[in-house]
């Protein structure tokens, strides 16, 4: 007997369960203490059995930091749109159409939420899930499989029994509301573009190339359809129940409805209750529920005739513009936001939305005072839609984008190619000042306990603080004079400090507020660099070589440290014991095989990710550059390779290695 086979079997068998009833019951049966001390006691055992190795393991689901892109595959099946339709007697045409057709037959329609996301297709052979592939043209799509298998609502592995040998199943990556909300308050704080929607951020996230990050976002899925040869029933609803007790998550608003009483009460039951839900929605869908039914019904080119949408009128709700106030950010990005006369949205009270910059202000034509619409529909941001031009005053003036800063009166630039307008004044603007300090105490920068913007205020206030090197010189008496109870904040504080000077490189990196540079770009400049030294030194070519570093952002870093300013700053806190390189260097050298090449790389590779194989380009002696020129020495191609670069490196003659011949190489088989 197979011991450790068996019990790595069953602890795969009982964490699938568990994460089942946690992601999909909701009904969560062990806590999740317990749940991690499993897992670690699996992926302890499967260490010491690699033959037993299973992408579908529960311990996989977190996802691996190297992807190969993704492929486009051909849908057994095409994916199509459904027709939409806006009113009861819409839908009520739709089901005479299908009564036409099915004459002398009973017509039984199925109810179901239409939730806003990002359509999946899923390919099972023998209860195991082997492909994700989204939605693409209809005809075609991108295999995701990597990513969706992080998504601990899909199931890897099907429980129960009766699934045929082959099927495929269909559905709706989602990101509920929370974990939406958490991704922009993310985004925002890093200065980076917030999603519109939960739509687009599904979308966004199952695209990206990292399943790590994939893993992270917290997606989640409801399927709706089954596909295949030798489904266990002749209905769509008895299917998905079906496909409820192998593990997929139905949702419970599937209904049967026999009229088209029974249609306008759902639809006027779940216009409203929708709202409760924790998923974006945007409509109903109505399909006829017998499979042999739909076979005969067919499809026009677009659309299936034996189903339709229902489309929710996104709420909206007119108020009075108060007033409109230019905001400045850390980054200087002057944000105009409209100040509106309370009004009830989605059970929210909205007082404020975001007019985002000059060319919307410009495009809506608002003026001073005038009754403006206000849209959530399928958003959680507010956002105005539209003026109530009849109830405007004669003598209201039009809202015009300031000129000038509103805090230190600098004439505001805009960068070209965007609609941002921005303050220059980065070292006199005090929002500015105060914005890049409070970035850089925050907790996942340097996590210095006790400073909040509070703080930040009133030691700019007081003079004792004009940069982030100056909190390292912060005293105890200073601290204390601000405060009653001065004694134990300071030392919270200087504590805190101190415990700053261990945080690693690349979140002093992202702590430094360079523009466009996130949280997650300042992990893989930290990590191809090594330290501040070799970041300052670089030219914007090889800083375009690390991965996802574009012009913009080597632009935005060579001018960063081109400011002496900023050069005072990194000597302070190198003096004060902030760690400016890597724990561990990446750029040790190996060897001078690739001395005084210039490579360039493109593609994607299966020994290596692309930032390894241009760490090992450094550690021979070579130069990662990011364009095809003259220079060029060779070109690593991997798969799918750039169609551009392909064709300039055939132009200019250079030669183009692919992986294992660079493996030769560099001495590594």
């Amino acid at each position: 007997m197979d011991i450790i086979k068996n019990k790595i079997e069953a602890l795969r068998k009982l964490l699938n369960e568990y994460n089942h009833q946690y992601y999909v019951l909701n009904a969560p049966t062990v806590s999740d203490q317990e749940f991690d001390m499993l897992l670690k006691e699996l992926e302890a055992l499967e260490a010491t059995r690699p033959d037993l190795a299973d992408p579908l393991s529960p311990t996989q689901r977190v996802g691996s930091d190297i992807s190969k892109g993704f492929k486009q595959i051909k849908h057994i099946y095409p994916m199509l749109s459904l027709a939409n339709t806006y009113s009861v007697a819409e839908v009520d045409d739709f089901v005479q159409r299908v009564k036409k057709e099915i004459i002398n037959e009973d017509c039984t329609l199925v109810g179901e939420m239409k939730f806003d996301g990002t359509s999946i297709s899923l390919i099972y052979e023998n209860g195991r899930l082997i492909r994700a592939v989204t939605r693409g043209d209809g005809e075609q799509g991108d295999d995701v499989t990597a990513n969706v298998k992080t998504i601990r609502s899909i199931p890897l592995q099907l429980q129960g029994d009766g699934w045929p040998e082959r099927f495929e199943i269909r559905g709706e990556i989602v990101l509920p509301w929370e974990a939406f909300e958490k991704l922009n308050a993310e985004r925002e704080f890093n200065s980076e573009p917030l999603f519109a929607n939960p739509r687009n951020a599904a979308s966004g996230t199952l695209k990206l190339l990292n399943p790590k990050e994939v893993s992270h976002r917290g997606l989640d899925a409801f399927f709706y359809y089954l596909l295949g040869e030798n489904l266990p029933y002749d209905t769509h609803f008895e299917n998905m129940q079906a496909a409820r007790s192998w593990g997929f998550k139905v949702s419970e608003v599937m209904t049967r409805l026999r009229s088209i009483d029974d249609v306008e009460q759902y639809i006027n039951h779940w216009d409203i209750a929708r709202k409760e839900l924790p998923v974006a929605t945007d409509g109903l869908v109505f399909k006829v529920d017998n499979l042999r039914q739909q076979l005969n019904l067919g499809y026009t080119a677009k659309s299936p005739r034996w189903a339709i949408a229902y489309k929710f009128q996104a709420e909206r709700a007119l108020t009075k513009l108060k007033y409109v106030s230019f905001e400045v950010g850390r980054t200087g990005v002057v944000t105009p936001v409209a100040n509106l006369e309370p009004v009830l949205l989605s059970g929210t009270i909205v007082k404020r939305a975001s007019l985002h910059n000059a060319d919307i202000i410009r495009s809506l034509d608002i003026h001073q005072g005038d009754m403006v619409y206000v849209e959530k529909g399928g958003e959680i941001i507010p956002k105005i839609t539209g003026v109530d031009i009849a109830q405007r005053d004669d003598t209201a003036e039009r809202v015009e984008f300031v000129t000038h800063c509103p805090s230190c009166g600098t004439p505001l630039v805009r960068i070209e190619g965007e609609a941002a307008r921005i303050c220059p004044d980065k070292y006199g603007c005090v929002p500015q000042i105060k914005g890049r300090i409070e970035h850089f105490v925050g907790r996942r920068m340097m996590n210095i306990d006790g400073i909040g913007e509070e703080m930040v205020n009133d030691l700019c206030e007081r003079g004792y603080i004009k940069d982030c090197a100056d909190l390292y010189s912060l005293t105890a008496e200073q601290i204390k004079s601000l405060y009653l109870k001065g004694e134990k904040i300071a030392e919270k504080i200087l504590n805190g400090i101190e415990a700053s000077k261990e945080v690693p490189f690349e979140r002093v990196l992202f702590a430094l507020s360079i523009p466009y540079v996130g949280e997650t770009g300042a992990k893989k400049i930290a990590r191809a660099v090594g330290s501040i030294d070799r970041l300052m030194a670089m030219s914007q070519e090889e800083l375009m070589a690390i991965e996802d570093v574009g012009p913009n952002i080597a632009r935005s870093i060579k001018e960063f440290f081109a400011d002496e300013r900023n050069l005072t700053i990194v000597e302070r806190l190198r003096l004060a014991g902030v760690k400016l390189e890597s724990e561990i260097a990446d750029d040790q050298p190996m060897s001078n095989r690739l001395q005084g090449k210039s490579i360039v790389i493109s593609g994607t590779f299966n020994r290596y990710s692309r930032d390894q194989y241009k760490a090992l380009i450094e550690q021979h002696g070579g130069k990662n550059v990011g364009s095809i020129s003259k220079k060029t020495d060779m070109v690593l191609g991997g798969e799918n390779m750039g169609p551009a670069k392909l064709e300039k490196a055939n132009s200019l003659n250079i030669p183009i290695i692919d992986e294992a011949t660079f493996l030769k190489m560099i001495g590594e088989e």
